[in-house]
């Protein structure tokens, strides 16, 4: 099937400083904006993880180095706390950090730079089918990220309640308002900040959801047919189907728990009134479980949300770098999407605690087993893929194997978490810590770096440092699985997340070693991503100068110049063939591009 030609017209051509750079329409400059935005936040996310690790791996000495770091906060810190980091704080932390990293870093920069910028050049339109709603979806994260930085300095500190804000805690009102009280700094004034902010991002998310499946549906070249599209544009169309399903719910939660906080309703509040120290409520009437049904509704869609643009890109990278077609294309496509189907349907796994039907919970459970099956058929094609290839292990390919390895690793410990009688064991220890790192952080983070590295030619016109990116990649690998590996030992020996200070337990003392080593690897981790910022911004200036197709790819982006001008293409392409033909015979080149014929030279 052969899609319409696209006559989106040039109406929205920057005529000066602010609509080129600012308030643009552009989707490379909005990827762009994206791109920055989310490295922005990437160094914030990353700082509180490692004050994360700094406390549990050194709770007598974390606050002191904090406040030696920024002397600022020495005044904002209370006496009682006397020296050593509070609990809520420590709360605040980890509540902060997962919320950042998710939110904030990984959807946007998967989905919003990297999903603005190649969207319309792999499809061969001109840019996005709404230009105008796709600069606001940028923009509308922009009081999302006030919002959470705002939440850090007001009275009573950021949300404290984890980043899944289970009620009651997270619901409860507090006494004539006073959200400056010892029992707010859990969820007070920095919490309606964070429900507040959760609901722009959400905006955000929808609008760019929308415009990537009207894209994708109605703007592709001729000739350009849903079975010659990359994977990376099936993976973000899923990811915006996901996206635009799953976010009404959770902003419906979001709205419903702000009116608890704030107008006195009890959607999440249980019959007979809640009381934490200064807590009040009113007599209730709610449920706090329906909180957890409609949020893990989206978030565990998120999960895939997070992964599924990464293995698209990934499949991407490793066939330019492999020089041969990609093994089992449409079981690929339909894999993804069985992923992203059965993302729905699992969402009860995450309450196997709560006191779920038996019957129930073994729906979820097995359906959560399913998802092992595409997940498989992905891994195997991808070593398919690999097999008796002429690999090129560029920076890009490196990081691209190592998602492989990461969602390997994080995949096989999910099946623990699947079945109920494992989970209902592990289920609050830092297992499910490693589980959920290995699939989503490092899995996504080195999807990112491959994607950053493959794609930079094309956004900016310069390449990275090969030599730099191969010295960022090696030990972030070994420091990776250094810091996030030995949970797995932990969890297995009981030991819970959430503890602030494990020395105060005399059955985790044994344990606090090996916390140690993984927070010296985490420090570690943190400080050699300094050379893959310095190699993003340095690259800039200093990057040799990127010609068209600088990794003899074939999708229709590198026909483009680098980087490519306002509008993409001076005539619209025309597509002759699907995204995958390498090792082919020919006089000049092993591939041929999509809109190459057969005896025309590359």
């Amino acid at each position: 099937m052969s899609a319409p030609v696209s006559h989106h017209t040039d109406d929205h051509a920057p005529s000066g400083f602010l609509s080129r750079y600012v308030f643009s329409k552009d989707h490379k400059v909005i990827g762009i904006q994206f791109f920055f935005s989310s490295i922005l936040f990437l160094l914030l996310g990353g700082a509180l993880a490692l004050l994360v690790r700094l406390q549990v791996g050194y709770p007598e000495q974390a606050l002191g180095l904090l406040t030696y770091c920024f002397p600022f906060l020495q005044s904002r810190i209370p006496a009682e706390w006397g020296g050593r980091m509070s609990p809520e704080f420590y709360t605040m932390l980890f509540t902060m950090h997962a919320s950042v990293m998710i939110f904030f870093v990984i959807i946007p920069w998967l989905t919003g730079a990297f999903g603005n910028f190649l969207i319309p050049l792999m499809i061969g339109a001109r840019d996005m089918a709404f230009p105008t709603l796709n600069m606001l979806s940028y923009w509308f994260m922009w009081p999302a990220f006030i919002c959470i930085c705002a939440s850090f300095f007001v009275d009573g500190g950021a949300s404290g309640v984890g980043w899944t804000a289970y009620p009651t805690l997270s619901s409860a009102a507090t006494a004539n308002g006073d959200w400056a009280s010892p029992a707010a700094r859990h969820a007070g004034a920095g919490h309606v900040l964070w429900l507040i902010s959760l609901m722009f991002v959400g905006v955000s998310s929808l609008m760019g959801s929308i415009n990537y499946i009207t894209t994708v549906i109605h703007c592709r070249a001729p000739g350009m047919s849903l079975w010659r599209m990359p994977l990376t544009v099936w993976a973000l169309l899923i990811t915006a189907i996901l996206q635009s399903v799953a976010l009404p719910p959770l902003t419906v939660a979001l709205i419903m728990q702000l009116l608890d906080k704030t107008a006195g309703t009890t959607f999440f509040l249980p019959p007979g009134g809640v009381g934490f120290g200064n807590w009040t409520t009113g007599p209730g009437g709610g449920q706090p479980l329906l909180w957890q049904h409609l949020f893990w509704f989206y978030s565990h869609p998120a999960v895939y949300i997070m992964i599924l643009p990464a293995m698209g890109m990934v499949s991407d990278i490793m066939v330019a770098f492999c020089r041969k077609p990609l093994f089992g294309y449409k079981p690929m496509v339909f894999s993804m999407a069985a992923i992203a189907g059965l993302g729905f349907i699992v969402w009860g796994h995450h309450m196997f605690q709560s006191g779920m039907d038996p019957r129930l919970g073994t729906g979820f459970m097995l359906a959560t087993i399913m998802i092992a099956l595409p997940s498989a058929i992905k891994t195997f094609n991808w070593l398919a893929t690999i097999w008796g290839g002429d690999i090129v292990f560029s920076s890009a390919m490196l990081n691209a194997l190592a998602f492989v390895s990461m969602f390997i690793i994080g995949g096989l410990s999910g099946i623990f978490m699947a079945a109920t009688p494992v989970d209902v064991v592990f289920h609050d220890t830092y297992f499910i810590v490693a589980h959920i790192h290995y699939v989503l952080f490092l899995s996504s983070l080195f999807g990112i770096y491959a994607a950053t590295y493959y794609w930079y030619p094309k956004m900016f016109g310069r390449c990275m440092s090969e030599n730099l990116g191969q010295l960022h990649f090696a030990p972030t690998f070994i420091l990776a699985n250094c810091t996030f590996y030995p949970m797995h030992i932990l969890g297995i020996g009981g030991h819970p997340r959430r503890y602030y200070d494990p020395t105060l337990y005399e059955f985790l003392l044994p344990f606090q070693s090996l916390n140690r080593f993984m927070t010296v690897s985490a420090v570690l981790l943190g400080l050699v991503q300094i050379l893959f910022i310095v190699n993003v911004f340095g690259s800039l200036f200093w990057g040799k100068k990127a010609s068209r197709n600088p990794w003899n790819s074939n999708g229709l982006e590198w026909d483009t110049p680098s980087p490519p001008p306002h509008g993409n293409f001076d005539v619209t392409p025309l597509v002759l063939r699907g995204p995958y033909e390498y090792a082919v015979t020919g006089p000049s080149s092993d591939h041929l591009t999509q809109t190459q014929t057969e005896g025309q030279q590359s």
